[in-house]
C-alpha cells in the first residue's frame, strides 16, 4: 500500500488502485491509457514546479499534453514557474519521479490542475508507485487535494 492509497482509504473516498504493465518508450502515454481501457485524455500526470517565490507547487495535466508554466504561475500567484528538479520534487512529495501521485505526499504542496480535470466521470493518477494508477471521481480528487482549477495544459 502506498500512501496515496492509505490517504484515500482513510479519507473514505472510493477508488479502484490498477496495476499497469511497463508502458515506457515510445507511445508510453497512449498504451498506458489502453492499458486502462480509457481514453487518453482522462489519464493525468502529476509534476512538481517552483515557483519565483521559492515555493513547490503540484500541477496535474493530462498525460499526453504539457503544463503551460506561465499559467500555473499566475495562478498560482507568481509572475514565474519552473520544473522542480528530480531530487526536489522526490524530497517534497515522498514519491519517486514517475510515480508522484497528487494525493499523499510527504509534504501538503498547493495543487492545481488543467480545468479538463473536471470533464471526465473518472481520472487516473499515479497511485505512488511506477506501474500502479488511481482511479477515482474528479471531484474526490479536487476535494481530498484542495485543488484549483485553471487553463495549464497546452498540447505539444
Amino acid at each position: 500500500m502506498t500512501p496515496a492509497v492509505a490517504a484515500l482509504e482513510q479519507a473514505k473516498v472510493a477508488h479502484r488502485v490498477i496495476e499497469v504493465a511497463s508502458y515506457e518508450g515510445p507511445q508510453r502515454q497512449q498504451r498506458l491509457a489502453q492499458s486502462l481501457g480509457v481514453a487518453v485524455e482522462a489519464v493525468f500526470k502529476t509534476l512538481v514546479a517552483k515557483l519565483d517565490t521559492g515555493a513547490l507547487v503540484v500541477a496535474v495535466v493530462p498525460i499526453h499534453a504539457e503544463l503551460h508554466l506561465k499559467s500555473l504561475a499566475a495562478l498560482a500567484g507568481a509572475k514565474k514557474a519552473v520544473m522542480a528538479g528530480a531530487q526536489e520534487a522526490q524530497s517534497a512529495t515522498g514519491y519517486v519521479l514517475g510515480g508522484i501521485s497528487p494525493v499523499g505526499q510527504r509534504r501538503r504542496l498547493a495543487t492545481f490542475a488543467d480545468d479538463s480535470l473536471a470533464a471526465h466521470p473518472l481520472v487516473y493518477v499515479s497511485a505512488g508507485r511506477r506501474g500502479l494508477e488511481l482511479e477515482l471521481r474528479p471531484q474526490d480528487l479536487i476535494r481530498i487535494c484542495d485543488i484549483r482549477l485553471g487553463a495549464l495544459a497546452r498540447l505539444s
